[in-house]
């Protein structure tokens, strides 16, 4: 028992004590382990459609966005012909009513786990009976449909629900009223500890959520008909509806993913959420091993490192390296933009050498090693056809 909960414990301890180091330091980490912390949650809940489910999702950044965009409308200016609040800690500086939504963020992230949970039973309902590529081709048309909805959505029928190219802008932050820290009363970008301790609790309530539902009845129905979808229907599993239950429980964590970011960054803008981040996600979770939850935590941690630390350190590198040499060529190159070459080559180099991840699934290892075929499957059963 004691092993089996050293390191959770240790990993959480140590991410307690961050923002206590980083103001020690002064290292200015806590922006990016903030941002860091988004994609681990996008990865998690990923991680449920496809690592659980086996379903193949080239469009989880529709959720993320619609996320981010219940918060743009519930908590900011943005719909002006109307003025209600309910729990916001906004407020004007005349004291007269703000115009628009203002509506508390912690209930904001229920309505948007909702909502995104509602889409994705609507968009799944009838694509989720396909399987495989087919699958695929749907959730990245899905993924592609949505931000483009947001860059045209400043005249749906005359009504200007997401402003367009401009976004939406001055999103209200989160605050807790009640509490004595002042910074907690509304949060600043002058104090990041208390988001970076939202985002926490957020990462840690998804991975619990993970670990029961990898562990529930539900979780072993996905196993199922990941493995196979035909005898999972044969043994009196429904396919489509246990998918749905995926897809939908994926979503959630999008769609809170995606009211955090927006209230954090305040200002949310169509070309956000570009299919890009749907393929980085997706990267996250193979690379890390799907399926397995911390294997995939460990990948966002990869994967955002790579693309927020080494490639600029490399980056400056290079410049200087140009400089030393007199290279026009080196001391103008620009490094961080071929970020998803190098993620491609990071990719063929895990599938070559560790198909199945950087921490895998114990199951998907045993499947991957499978080294004497001819006598049957590595987890015991008989040899397949």
């Amino acid at each position: 028992m004691l092993r089996r909960y050293a390191l959770p414990a240790s990993l959480i301890a140590a991410a307690l004590v961050l923002p206590f180091v980083d103001r020690a330091l002064g290292t200015d980490f806590l922006f990016t382990a903030i941002v860091v912390a988004v994609f681990v949650l996008l990865a998690l809940g990923l991680n449920i459609v496809v690592g659980f489910a086996g379903l193949l999702d080239l469009g989880f950044v529709a959720f993320y966005a619609l996320g981010a965009y219940v918060c743009g409308w519930l908590a900011s200016t943005h719909f002006r012909q109307v003025s209600f609040s309910l729990g916001s800690t906004a407020r004007s500086l005349t004291g007269e009513p703000l115009p628009g939504i203002h509506i508390s963020f912690w209930l904001i992230l229920i309505i948007a786990a909702a909502f995104t949970a509602l889409c994705g039973v609507i968009i799944g309902a009838p694509t989720l009976r396909l399987r495989g590529d087919y699958l695929a081709i749907v959730t990245l048309g899905f993924g592609e449909i949505i931000p483009r909805f947001f860059l045209n959505g400043d005249n749906l029928f005359g009504f200007n629900l997401t402003n367009g190219t401009i976004g939406i802008k001055a999103i209200d932050a989160p605050g807790i009223p009640f509490v004595p820290f002042e910074s907690w009363q509304r949060f600043s970008q002058l104090d990041l500890s208390p988001w970076y301790y939202t985002i926490l609790a957020l990462v840690l309530l998804t991975v619990f959520v993970n670990v029961r539902l990898q562990n529930s009845r539900l979780g072993r129905a996905w196993i199922s008909v990941r493995e196979d979808e035909t005898a999972a229907a044969a043994m009196g599993i429904n396919p489509v509806t246990t998918k749905l239950w995926a897809y939908a429980l994926g979503a959630v964590f999008g769609g809170i993913a995606g009211a955090f970011y927006g209230a954090f960054i305040k200002n949310i803008f169509p070309t956000s959420f570009s299919f890009s981040i749907s393929i980085l996600i997706l990267c996250m979770v193979i690379l890390g091993g799907m399926g397995n939850i911390y294997g995939v935590i460990l990948g966002a941690i990869v994967l955002q490192a790579i693309n927020r630390y080494l490639l600029p350190q490399l980056n400056d590198l290079v410049h200087a390296l140009g400089d030393a040499l007199g290279s026009e060529a080196l001391s103008q190159a620009d490094i961080p933009k071929y970020n998803f070459l190098l993620f491609g080559l990071l990719l063929v180099l895990v599938m070559l050498l560790r198909p199945e991840g950087l921490i895998p699934n114990r199951q998907r290892a045993e499947e991957l090693h499978d080294e004497d075929p001819s006598t049957g499957d590595a987890m015991g059963g008989p040899a397949r056809a």
